[in-house]
């Protein structure tokens, strides 16, 4: 039995006059129009083969990265359905003419709010419904802010009723998100299942973001020939940060925060290399507007930039949305869009929206107090909404002493039967689910254009799961359509744009490369280790034993004290087992490798828009390892999946070496580099300073080579002859071997010059030479003289450069990354502050 067959015959087995609209399965149990082309490949699809594609799906989602943020939790990994949801041409005419007018209607509506309000005085719309919503910003009610195309994208989200027909759920104009998304899920999608992709005669996406990037480009105060371009973000810890950086990358335009931007003179620059300011001159904006100036409207936000709403006012800048676009979220708008759109348009409103009633109305709020008493809660008609859309709960009596209260700050809203469509359940088979559909539309030219597809989201009775989310497929009419029936896109500026990177770009950047290292460094260690464990962590008093020790030791510098050692319970064996699967997973141990890859990917996160895709792969092959080793409790394992976390971030050199050479990619090498002498100076500071005998000192020795990955590099030059004076000649002294003290400092200074800020007599350059005096002093001979059981001299100079090293990263930090004190919310300042009298 093959998945549409059975879930058709489950589906006929139902009473058809209680079922919802499925967008697969008609009333006669066959395929749906838009399913037909595609029957023979589509109905041959097996549970076995759809159970392998749902995993490869889950896999080419982890390897790029894609991630999904709810408040309050961490980031989760995106998930999608392997069955699309499929809408024939005919359709789609029906619905794109509706989606394109109005869109077009808000924008005319947005004007109007903002400027004559003849839809208030005319009293078309009431005004508590406009004044009342906490999305109309006063701040923009202004002549000087006047924008005749404050709406530039769109979202809008629609659901189909029983009898197919397609109404408006929401619309999105704040910072409409998820086209990111939209893009990803059709990606995979094509992977994973190429024949019927190929089949399917599908609009591509690509010409879509062609044409977004050249709005922006157009939407440029004044006539630039090459206008810059932002992309506005509240950070990593957004809800939809993976879409934003997705948005960037695609688009060419840098990711930046708040603190990014300033505001002088009225315009906004952008903190570029050095001390340099660059004048950004479009800002597509997905902080919400009331976080957006903390000067005119939350004293209390840090995502925004101060003054951003008067550079809108002086014409020097263009916000994409608009401020104050978020007022048309506004349920309460619902009941008085036809009229709207006869008064503003002309024409009737073509696409409906769910039955709505404003309370602040008489008779509407009388017809929600009827339909709130009329049956038992779980078969109520109505759902009741404050102004800014969120569900209102209670009894029916809590509801309407709710609604009493303040009656123009509520709106009922019908509740209705979605249209559901298969999803795919593991060990369950195809489902059917009710399910949302998010489209976008574009003012692109002098029109607006709805993307042709969009982003469909599964409902699920599950709690704690992230959103479930379908790719949207809408057929071409024939071969020869254009792509989003987009011949030609709007010409684009041919002239080279300057790459630009923020001091807070640069410093994610310069961290990734430390973590990096610093992970790779302490997993090296750890694989050493456990090859000398797999030995000896039955035979603690042999040399061997007593070199195992001595490692674990080293363990602890590097990556602190786990649980283990704290525990006197604990078997040998089984303490060491536990001990490195602590320092591989527990990413809550400071000094970790799972901490180390968490700060990696925190950092990496913060200029996603600059990265290779292939960089994110870095972490997928890491989770998997992870996963095998928390699943597996033999000992090997833990070599096994230490490797694989190894060779993934190996990796990353490999693709960092495409990476075009500017101060992006010298930044990361020299955290790489800095954190490289760092870490030597604490394995050799842990592990050579003391003398425990000929044996245990060789075996100690033979430990450190390999976990510095000079073994056989050794092996070569010394003829297998382990002595204390070679390996810290090879690990300090030799500028040939990549893995040296001195071969990082050449690194570091060649890396460090290419930062902006850096003048051949900067701090940072001075410390270094420092240090590199300081090497250059220093003679092996010295190093290894006996004082006592131990080599004082080496202690001593380990301890020095590991002191100088420390104050040159802070150094790197104030002169190339530091942008002056952290954001402070504004209404936490006294008064004179503020005002600058103080």
């Amino acid at each position: 039995m093959t998945v549409l067959r059975e879930y058709a015959d489950a589906l006929g087995l139902l009473d058809t006059t209680e079922q919802p609209y499925d967008e697969v399965i008609g009333p006669d149990g066959t395929l749906r129009p838009a399913w037909k082309p595609m029957a023979e490949t589509a109905v041959s699809i097996t549970p076995a083969t759809l159970t392998r594609i749902g995993h490869d799906v889950e896999r080419f989602l982890a390897d790029d990265g894609v991630t999904y943020l709810r408040p309050g939790a961490k980031p989760e990994p995106w998930r999608l359905d392997p069955v699309p949801l499929v809408i024939d041409p005919a359709q789609w005419r029906t619905l794109e003419v509706g989606l394109a007018q109005r869109t077009e209607l808000l924008n005319a509506i947005l004007v109007d709010l903002y400027g004559p309000q003849r839809l208030l005085g005319d009293g078309i719309i009431p005004a508590a419904v406009v004044f009342g919503h906490q999305g109309f910003h006063r701040a923009a009610a202004r002549a000087s802010s006047h924008d005749p195309r404050p709406l530039v994208l769109a979202a809008t989200d629609l659901g189909r009723t029983p009898g197919g027909d397609w109404r408006v759920l929401a619309d999105r104009t704040q910072a409409p998100s998820g086209i990111g998304y939209a893009m990803e899920n059709r990606r995979v999608i094509s992977r994973v299942l190429p024949e019927l992709h190929r089949n399917a005669g599908l609009h591509r996406m690509e010409p879509y973001f062609a044409a977004l990037r050249s709005a922006l480009l157009e939407s440029a105060p004044g006539d630039q020939a090459d206008p810059r371009v932002v992309v506005l973000s509240p950070g990593t810890h957004s809800e939809t940060a993976y879409d934003q950086a997705f948005l960037a990358s695609t688009l060419g335009f840098p990711l930046v925060q708040g603190a990014d931007l300033t505001v002088r003179n009225g315009e906004v620059l952008m903190r570029a290399n050095g001390d340099r300011l660059e004048r950004v001159d479009v800002i597509l904006r997905r902080v919400d507007a009331t976080w957006s100036d903390p000067l005119e409207l939350r004293g209390d936000s840090q995502l925004g930039v101060a003054g951003l709403i008067e550079a809108v006012r002086r014409g020097t800048v263009r916000v994409v949305n608009g401020f104050g676009a978020g007022v048309l979220e506004n349920p309460g708008l619902v009941p008085y869009l036809p009229a709207a759109c006869e008064a503003l348009l002309g024409e009737p409103l073509r696409l409906g929206s769910l039955e709505t009633w404003w309370c602040g109305d008489a008779a509407q709020r009388a017809e929600v107090e009827r339909r709130l008493a009329a049956g038992t809660p779980s078969s109520r008609t109505v759902v009741v909404r404050t102004l800014e859309g969120a569900v209102v709960t209670g009894t029916p009596e809590e509801l309407r002493a709710k609604i009493a209260a303040a009656p123009y700050r509520h709106v009922g809203q019908e509740l209705i039967t979605l249209s559901q469509a298969p999803t795919w359940v593991e060990g369950h088979g195809a489902v059917g689910r009710s399910l949302t559909l998010r489209t976008f539309s574009l003012r692109y030219g002098s029109a607006y254009r709805p993307l042709v597809g969009g982003l469909a989201s599964v409902r699920s009775d599950e709690t704690g799961l992230p959103p479930c989310s379908k790719d949207v497929w809408v057929l071409k009419e024939s071969p020869q359509v254009a792509d989003q029936g987009l011949a030609d896109v709007l010409p684009m500026t041919h002239t080279r744009s300057v790459t630009v990177l923020f001091p807070r770009a640069l410093e994610d950047m310069y961290w990734s490369g430390r973590y990096a290292e610093r992970a790779e460094d302490l997993i090296r260690l750890i694989l050493a280790t456990h090859v000398l464990a797999e030995d000896f962590r039955t035979r603690p008093r042999t040399s061997g034993g007593i070199s195992l020790e001595v490692m674990l030791s080293a363990l602890d510098r590097l990556g602190g004290h786990g649980q283990a050692d704290a525990d006197p319970s604990t078997g040998s064996g089984n303490r060491i087992d536990a001990e490195l699967r602590s320092l591989l997973l527990d990413a809550e141990r400071p000094g970790s490798a799972a901490q180390s890859l968490a700060g990696m990917r925190q950092a990496f996160s913060g200029v996603r828009d600059q990265l290779s895709p292939d960089m994110w792969r870095i972490f997928s092959s890491t989770d998997r390892a992870a996963a095998d080793l928390r699943a597996n409790p033999h000992s090997l394992q833990v070599a096994e999946s230490g490797a694989e976390m190894l060779h993934g971030i190996l990796a990353m050199q490999g693709i960092g070496a495409s990476m075009i050479r500017d101060e992006g990619y010298h930044s990361i090498r020299a955290g790489r580099f800095l954190e490289r002498s760092m870490q030597v100076c604490h394995l050799l500071r842990a592990t050579t300073t003391v003398r425990r005998g000929l044996e245990v000192d060789r075996a100690v020795l033979d430990a450190v080579l390999a976990s510095a990955e000079s073994a056989v590099t050794h092996r070569r030059r010394y003829r297998g002859y382990v002595r204390t004076g070679g390996v810290l000649d090879l690990l300090i002294m030799d500028r040939d071997n990549p893995r040296s003290l001195a071969f990082s400092l050449h690194e570091l200074r060649l890396h460090l010059t290419k930062l902006p800020g850096s003048t051949g007599s900067s701090r940072p350059e001075r410390l270094l030479d420092d240090i590199t005096e300081l090497l250059e002093r220093t003679e092996v001979a010295g190093l290894v003289a006996i004082g006592g059981v131990g080599r004082p001299n080496l202690e001593s100079f380990l301890d020095q450069v590991n002191a100088q090293l420390v104050r040159l990263a802070d150094a790197i930090s104030d002169v190339h990354f530091a942008t002056g004190p952290a954001p402070q919310p504004l209404n936490a300042l006294p008064a004179q502050k503020v005002a600058g009298q103080a």
